[in-house]
């Protein structure tokens, strides 16, 4: 968006404040200054006021739902990319990430204040809020009006279901309040009645956002199809959290959110990115720096010198390395899971764990041939793996370098912050999966389902299809307690949505935190390793399902024993700076 309608999108958000809150200022209707009884004129007028909102969603920190790279100095924490940390997906160890690694290893306390990604962001809800309010002020006609109510509807409902997901409860307010409003004192809505107004919200957008705005998608607005993933995204969140944790109209919610995903399906423009080398699609398009025009692309953030920009590259080793539990979900080539298939070659040293692999398992993790192919470290020349403790490059807590989304060209050359890498938030191969997890986890998934979502992502990386019927029991999964069928449907999730902001929000709808309690492992260590790798120190422990010792990355540290508590972890604590505004907000359960 252009720097000078920013400027004055936020200026009018700033007025409207201010007019809100002060009966004065309405009456008055001073001609020098920008307020509700003034500027609700044109259709102009709706789009500048919802820019403001683009604006304010773009703080990651405090609205956690575009989720892109925070710009500059803040891209070291805010990325989506970084989202995994939470997770058994990533194993961070940098000082500047001690908050993922406290949530996961289960170490955090009840915040004095609300900490990243936590209980705040509410000026947001009422910047939409006044909006909502005031649109049908413009002498306009009931399309056009519901067009712009749609798009911060959509944003509204987007970021309650954000706060449901991390505190249960939350203060449900859907009008502009002043300092006198007995709102601000509530107790907060129950979870379930919430949603509901949630679903509202998202099926509105979803029938009122135009199908292309026209803007060509570099990146532009959010439209119908962005928002019908989202309401599938929330749906099926809500229908697993239900189904597994207890709660009414699991169903209702599944099948929202399998419908919502198959209108994009059947009637959406978008489709795999998908050129025929399935050595390099898959990760091609996340190292792009320019994602218009790309079919599978939905909505993305765009960076671009002198308006927005990030670091995010060069932050990259604070993630620190993908896990041993993530790399050995990677199938092998005949489609069988690394526990069953007699082509897995071992980990005796790391590229081993490449052979006869799903190919997305090289094009996310970095195999030590490919270094030069990424110019990986500013084409250093060094080689790679390299480890916590060795000199010089990058070094990783795992062995496990990730590569999905390293571009070499975004740091080379490139002055600090000013680099452009943008951020993939809305992608049409989400849907696919939305679609088939939610009619497997209602029954009624049928193999033209499989081979019309999830064996199309299959397709593209020249993978064997999955045979609905006819999927083995991984001997990793069966104390997970679902069917074999929705063990490989999230195994296919972890895999394609890795590093996308997902899997932490996946363990926990599933009710799968426990699996957090796994110890965070990397690469083989035995006595090759040690020459190998010289000056490394990390620490090892032995698996006990294998009886191999691996590197142990949290082991001598606070996160050595990772816990999760059934009673209070699914859900984060309410700071108590919050409760001591508001007593009537209470806490949750276990904190």
């Amino acid at each position: 968006m252009k720097k000078h309608i920013e400027k004055w999108s936020l200026l009018i958000l700033t007025a409207f404040f201010a007019a809100s809150c002060n009966d004065e200022f309405l009456e008055r209707k001073p001609l020098d200054e920008v307020s509700s009884e003034t500027f609700w004129n044109s259709e102009n007028d709706l789009q500048v006021y919802n820019n403001s909102l683009y604006d304010l969603a773009r703080n990651d920190d405090n609205v956690p739902i575009l989720m892109g790279h925070y710009q500059n100095f803040e891209s070291y924490f805010g990325s989506i990319w970084f989202q995994d940390e939470f997770s058994d997906n990533m194993a961070p160890r940098h000082d500047r990430h001690t908050f993922f690694q406290q949530v996961r290893a289960g170490k955090h306390n009840i915040p004095t204040d609300p900490q990243w990604f936590g209980y705040k962001g509410w000026n947001f809800v009422r910047a939409v809020n006044v909006g909502l309010a005031n649109y049908s002020k413009a002498p306009l006609e009931e399309e056009v009006i519901n067009k712009y109510a749609a798009e911060a509807r959509l944003f509204r409902g987007w970021f309650y279901a954000e706060k449901v997901q991390k505190f249960g409860d939350v203060p449900w307010v859907d009008k502009p309040l002043d300092t006198e409003s007995e709102e601000l004192y509530a107790a907060r809505t129950p979870r379930e009645e919430a949603m509901l107004k949630v679903l509202e919200d998202l099926s509105f957008a979803a029938e009122n956002l135009p199908d292309d705005w026209e803007d060509g998608n570099a990146p532009g607005r959010l439209n119908r199809w962005c928002a019908l993933l989202v309401k599938s995204r929330v749906c099926l969140y809500e229908g697993t959290w239900r189904k597994y944790h207890g709660g009414s109209d699991a169903e209702m919610w599944l099948r929202e959110a399998a419908n919502a995903a198959k209108e994009i399906m059947d009637n959406g423009p978008y489709s795999l990115y998908n050129t025929g080398d399935p050595e390099n699609d898959y990760n091609a398009y996340h190292r792009s720096l320019d994602l218009s025009g790309n079919p599978e692309v939905m909505y993305w953030r765009k960076y671009q010198l002198g308006v927005l920009t990030n670091h995010v590259q060069s932050y990259f080793e604070y993630a620190g390395g993908a896990t041993k539990s993530l790399v050995e979900d990677y199938l092998c080539t005949d489609g069988l899971p690394v526990s069953l298939s007699p082509l897995y070659q071992g980990d005796a040293q790391i590229e081993d764990v490449f052979v006869n692999r799903d190919p997305r398992l090289r094009q996310t993790v970095l195999h030590p041939e490919d270094a030069g192919k990424y110019q990986y470290h500013l084409a250093d020349g060094r080689p790679y793996p390299r480890l916590t403790g060795m000199s010089g490059g990058y070094r990783s807590t795992t062995g496990y370098h990730i590569i999905k989304h390293y571009n070499a060209a975004d740091m080379i050359g490139k002055a600090y912050n000013t680099a452009e890498s943008p951020a993939i938030i809305l992608r049409f191969g989400e849907v696919l999966l939305n679609y088939a997890e939610a009619l497997a986890e209602l029954g009624e998934l049928s193999q033209q389902d499989l081979d019309i979502s999830i064996n199309l992502l299959r397709d593209r990386v020249a993978m064997p299809h999955m045979v609905r019927g006819n999927v083995p029991a991984d001997p990793r999964y069966t104390a997970d307690g679902v069917p074999p069928l929705i063990v490989e449907i999230r195994r296919e999730r972890r895999v394609e949505l890795f590093m996308e902001g997902h899997r932490y929000k996946d363990l926990k709808r599933w009710k799968q935190g426990k699996k957090l309690e796994i110890p965070a492992m990397g690469i083989r260590w035995d006595a090759a390793a040690i020459t190998r790798y010289p000056g490394a120190t990390v620490q090892s422990s032995v698996d006990p399902l294998s009886g191999n010792t691996y590197i142990d990355v949290y082991k001598g540290t606070d996160w050595e024993n990772p816990v999760f508590d059934e009673s209070k972890h699914y859900l984060w604590p309410v700071p108590l700076s919050s409760i001591a505004q508001n007593p009537n907000l209470g806490q949750n359960p276990g904190w």
